[in-house]
């Protein structure tokens, strides 16, 4: 039987690379986007060379509607990783109340609401996944990144709280936590900053896209069947 994957921020690196192995290894998926048209496009046609289905949905996780969007394009279901995600870099005491809202919305509310309104979905087979994609802040907490190391650690809480009541229905509930990833989330940042970062990493650089993917890979195959309610760490040693 075919297996479907609802991945939201496909468009971005770490939920692009997801796609693209997902695709890889057998899996169908329906393509969660916001703005990036010309990202997802490019990624359709990666995954349908592959010879996946793949399925584009555009919404906006910061607004209300978007629950309604996602569920109305998605039929039979399997896996939900939430990869999507924005960053805020900045002292509490000068962030706005929109800003505080939108992380909110985006790494909290719409994840919530999302498996909330597909779990009937996935328990309909015999095995199924949530994977979130959190963060390494969300389990150290970081200076001047107050409100994202708050809404990644409630993913966390999160993921252990609802393993627990979907363990008996055989839906797996898992968190990744990357550490510095080469993405876009780190633009802001100068090279002599990121060259900063990577000596405090004791691999010595930043991580791939493609290995933050490999965990959420594993957390959807067979190796990981008595693997739920966890947070694994990719940070190169970063964070322990």
């Amino acid at each position: 039987m075919k297996k479907f994957a609802l991945i939201t921020g496909a468009s971005g690196g770490i939920g692009k690379a997801t796609a693209e192995m997902l695709a890889k290894e057998g899996w169908n998926l329906y393509l969660h986007y916001h703005q990036n048209e010309a990202a997802i496009k490019e990624l359709l046609s990666i995954c349908r060379h592959f010879g996946a289905e793949a399925i584009p949905i555009r919404a906006d996780l910061a607004t209300d509607g978007t629950v309604k969007t996602i569920a109305e394009n998605v039929f039979h279901l399997d896996a939900i990783i939430h990869a999507a995600g924005i960053s805020h870099y900045g002292l509490l005491s000068d962030i706005d109340e929109a800003a505080i809202d939108k992380l909110y919305r985006i790494h909290v509310k719409a994840p919530l609401l999302i498996i909330r309104q597909l779990l009937p979905k996935l328990r309909q087979n015999a095995v199924s996944h949530i994977v979130l994609v959190s963060s390494i802040w969300g389990q150290a907490g970081a200076a001047c990144e107050a409100v994202y190391s708050a809404m990644k650690g409630a993913q966390i809480a999160f993921v252990k709280a609802l393993a627990k009541e979907t363990a008996r229905s055989g839906v797996r509930v898992n968190a990744v936590a990357p550490g510095a990833v080469g993405t876009n989330m780190l633009s802001r940042f100068a090279p002599e900053e990121i060259s900063d970062l990577e000596a405090d990493i004791p691999l010595g650089r930043l991580a791939k896209p493609e290995e933050i993917a490999g965990a959420v890979s594993f957390l959807l195959s067979e190796k990981s069947n008595y693997i739920t309610g966890q947070t694994i760490g990719v940070n190169g040693g970063w964070y322990m």
